[in-house]
């Protein structure tokens, strides 16, 4: 029976590349000479600091625009709280990865209301949908597609 898999993922290597090339841009920045200001990584958690929440804020926008030019959508980025303490500030920013199961309930819902020849079943952070026709399984993927999710979806294991 054909299946496939919706999925939201972020690329870790792109990731990866994205804060590096953020990083080097906020050295090299006449506006950021000896601020000491960085972007660091641990796991899907991201950190901004710099002295001042303006400097956080330009921050920001460097750092949404390379991940937007790395293929990364910026749906999937979730900012925290802005701490400011002292000459210091901060602003946690966590990368969203997997279908929360809210959000798969809903999912699930949508391709029941609309009346697609499909099964879809909830798999930990993913979403299954099996149906007979790979026709039927495309409508569910173009279904899907054009729903607001609050996240960006992939597509994955697409079997025959």
């Amino acid at each position: 029976m054909p299946s496939f898999d919706v999925v939201s993922e972020v690329d870790n290597h792109e990731l990866n590349n994205a804060v590096d090339q953020a990083n080097r841009e906020i050295e090299t920045r006449y506006d950021f000479k000896g601020a000491d200001a960085k972007v660091e990584r641990s796991g899907d958690d991201l950190r901004l600091e710099a002295q001042s929440e303006f400097q956080i804020e330009q921050m920001m926008d460097i750092l949404l625009k390379k991940l937007a030019k790395r293929g990364i959508d910026v749906r999937c980025i979730e900012q925290g709280k802005l701490t400011e303490t002292g000459r210091r500030a901060e602003l946690p920013v966590t990368v969203k990865q997997g279908i929360d199961a809210d959000v798969a309930k809903r999912m699930v819902k949508a391709v029941k209301d609309s009346k697609i020849k499909v099964q879809a079943a909830i798999q930990g952070d993913k979403l299954r949908v099996s149906g007979k026709k790979r026709d039927d399984l495309q409508a569910a993927m173009a279904l899907l597609r054009g729903g607001e999710w609050d996240r960006p979806l992939q597509f994955e294991n697409l079997r025959d």
